[in-house]
């Protein structure tokens, strides 16, 4: 059987383009799963897939016109039912071999083999081989149905049926076309109401030719380009304008670079066929407005790409990828440069607005935006913040720590009212970082408003300074202990309120920052600030507010109860030990991911380790142990004294060396007097890798002890003396990690 490469394309309507790699990526993938599955494609067949703006397409290489025969053996029925006992077969037998075709001259050719316990008879034939049309039919019909379509259009077919919507069908956009090219010939399949042919469409404007025809299936990225001045690959597409934007850059000068967001420059390769890069400019005077601001409104709003100098500030000029590539390209230009001023000027006038008034002064109105109906507004919740984050500035600073850090955390949330951060919510805490420097407040002050809501996401960097800790433990905390405590539990793929985000930033700033803070206080702080009712309370301190909340409980506006208009809702008790456990859970999965083991991680996380910023040291130190010889030995008899110990409650770690009696007894009890004391130690000085391997010197008086020793004698003293001794030896051996952990 001949074998060639395979073309398959949709030819559509607009697709969108935040989508639009993952819809190539998937259409392509199981197209090519399917053949593969059906014999039609080799395992090593290379397959390559096409996305632009008006198609999805997937070339594929070393498909076959039809798929080699395929011996099948299908059970039957156990020999008992289907043979009578003089051998000849039962209705029940023949009614099956019907079925599939056969009669009753094919019962003497059934095989018998053993299914389980009994006989069965299996009925063995030959399939034929799926021709390509009847593959590629079924394959396509699967790769449309698993799409990852964002939203289905139904449209109608332009078949001339006479009642509208008669005929329609449901894809992401209107399909127009369909090329199936194996080789040089059509396979004729249909999809959405099309015939497979080999025309296809190129650039709306500037194709050479249209329709498109294909020569075959290999020709089909490059006559594309050529004829239909379309580059038909995302990659080579992404790739283009990388290169493009670069050159660019390059013929601006001094030192320029455009700025780098993977994210806008895949949505702009779904949104051009042919890129074309221009360099435009606006007006010098904007800015003045703090670059973020700029940025995200060319990024966000018009697809531009900002030009940055050498030091990364912002430049009056940016690049523009069109998809059209005019002789002259002033028009293009113009109309860009047109098009984003009044966006400019947008955030210019926000800008200057929102500086004529305080941070401070913002504060009051936070207490009409709610926060949650079961935890208050947001001025209630900057009261719990600044009360939290007062608390742990005092665990790890002085008296001026924890008052800049009260101040940050009343600003942080004020520019949440702000003009700017109502048109750009992804601004928030920058802007307020602006206007805390324009108000003359400490530098350190403006930069925790910004660093509080950081990490933001995995690999961010952490807040800058102490205060900027402080506030954005705070924050996150506060947010951790109030949904726990309101119910609002993470689920399955379901985290509303980026519960793991805020877990996985605790543990970072606490592990890479070295905090001298216990996991457990810290919870608790929060716990007693959340669950102070006077605090709460309190808060409503001013009539305005008060007329406001009232006016709010009044109108059902989701505002029930007290004078703050949300009734008291007093957290559960077991708030604090449900964090806690999520954010070891946490931890212990960042470990696991990052390449840790996971006995090593449990035996370091079984302890409950309070400090977080030394689970590395120890974890280091437990990797060192289990790779010694000692280390099996050791963690099995670890495990083996542990399960001794739960059945025994009357033991107590008290040892009277007169109540030894045995060698193997004596020689354990001063080994570990000459030990452990070192180990300790080491353990005390953070030396955690020393400590276990000081305490490994003490296989061998285990071992012999457990060999020689019978450690539930009948004698009680002797018995409660030797759970003593190894009540000892548990807690010397289990101070850096639970060892038992690391046992098979």
């Amino acid at each position: 059987m001949s074998s060639a490469s395979l073309l398959v394309e949709l030819f559509v309507e607009e697709l969108p383009p935040k989508a639009l790699k993952k819809l190539g990526d998937a259409f392509a993938g199981v197209l090519r799963e399917q053949l593969v599955a059906q014999g039609l494609a080799e395992a090593g067949s290379v397959l390559t897939a096409y996305a632009s703006p008006r198609r999805l397409a997937a070339h594929l290489t070393h498909v076959t016109e039809r798929a080699a025969d395929k011996a099948v053996s299908q059970k039957l029925m156990p020999v008992a039912v289907g043979l009578d006992a003089s051998g000849q077969p039962t209705p029940a037998l023949l009614k099956r071999l019907g079925a599939l075709g056969a009669d009753a001259s094919a019962v003497p050719g059934l095989k018998r083999a053993m299914d389980g316990k009994a006989e069965a008879l299996f009925y063995e034939s030959t399939a034929k081989g799926a021709t390509l049309a009847e593959g590629l039919q079924k394959a396509l019909a699967e790769a449309i149905a698993k799409l990852p379509i964002p939203k289905v259009m139904s449209y109608q077919l332009e078949s001339g049926c006479e009642l509208p919507g008669w005929s329609s069908v449901s894809f992401v956009r209107p399909a127009h076309g369909l090329v199936a090219l194996h080789g040089d010939t059509v396979v004729p399949i249909e999809a959405l109401g099309l015939k497979a042919g080999r025309e296809t469409h190129g650039h709306r404007f500037e194709a050479a030719v249209d329709p498109v025809v294909l020569r075959d299936a290999n020709s089909y990225a490059l006559q594309l380009q050529d004829e239909g001045a379309v580059i038909a690959s995302f990659e080579a597409r992404r790739a283009d304008i990388a290169r493009q934007l670069a050159a660019a850059a390059v013929k601006v000068g001094s030192g320029s670079v455009p700025i780098h967001d993977d994210a806008l420059l895949d949505e702009v390769t779904a949104l051009v066929e042919r890129p074309n890069v221009l360099v435009c400019s606006f007006e010098p005077e904007f800015l003045e407005v703090p670059q973020e601001c700029l940025i995200l409104t060319m990024k966000a709003n018009q697809k531009y790409f900002p030009l940055l100098d050498a030091q990364a500030r912002l430049t009056h000029k940016f690049l523009v990828v069109s998809n059209i590539s005019p002789d002259d390209a002033s028009a293009v230009i113009e109309g860009n440069e047109r098009v984003v001023r009044p966006r400019l000027a947008d955030a210019k006038f926000f800008f200057d607005q929102d500086r004529k008034k305080s941070l401070a002064s913002r504060v009051e109105s936070l207490g009409k935006v709610v926060y949650h109906n079961k935890l208050g507004t947001q001025g209630e919740r900057v009261q719990r913040v600044m009360h939290i984050a007062r608390g742990i500035a005092e665990k790890i600073g002085d008296a001026a720590l924890a008052a800049q850090a009260t101040q940050a955390a009343q600003l942080a949330k004020a520019d949440l009212v702000t003009d700017m951060v109502g048109e750009f919510p992804e601004l928030q805490g920058t802007m307020g970082r602006y206007y805390a420097l324009h108000d003359g407040l400490d530098a350190a002050v403006a930069d925790a408003i910004e660093d509080h809501y950081k990490p933001r996401f995995a690999g961010d960097e952490l807040p800058r300074n102490s205060v900027g800790l402080a506030v954005a433990l705070a924050d996150k905390l506060e947010t951790l202990v109030g949904m726990f405590g309101i119910g609002n539990l993470p689920t399955g793929d379901r985290d509303p309120f980026a519960l793991r985000r805020h877990a996985l930033g605790v543990i970072r700033m606490l592990i890479e920052k070295d905090l001298a803070l216990g996991l457990d206080d810290l919870v608790q702080i929060a716990f007693d600030i959340l669950d102070d009712e006077n605090l709460q309370r309190n808060y409503w301190n001013t009539q305005q507010e008060r007329e406001w909340a009232a006016k709010q409980a009044a109108g059902g506006g989701g505002l029930i109860g007290h004078a703050s208009g949300f009734a008291k809702r007093p957290l559960d008790a077991d708030t604090p030990k449900l964090v806690i456990a999520f954010v070891y859970d946490r931890l212990a999965s960042g470990l696991r991911e990052q390449g840790a083991s996971a006995h090593e991680v449990d035996a370091v996380l079984a302890n409950r380790p309070q400090r977080l910023g030394e689970v590395p040291k120890l974890l280091g130190a437990v990797r060192a142990f289990a790779a010694l010889s000692e280390a099996p030995a050791l963690a099995a008899a670890n495990k083996r004294i542990g399960n001794i110990l739960k059945k025994s409650p009357e033991a107590d770690p008290h040892v009277n060396p007169q109540l030894l009696p045995e060698p193997a007894e004596k020689a354990l009890y001063q080994a570990m007097q000459l030990v452990v004391p070192i180990a300790d130690s080491q353990f005390e000085s953070g030396d955690y890798k020393g400590s276990l391997m000081t305490l490994s010197m003490l296989r061998l008086p285990v071992d012999a002890f457990f060999d020689d020793v019978m450690v539930n004698a009948e004698q009680v003293d002797l018995r409660l003396n030797r759970l003593g001794l190894l009540m000892s030896l548990h807690a010397a051996m289990n101070r850096v990690a639970q060892l038992e952990r690391l046992a098979a």
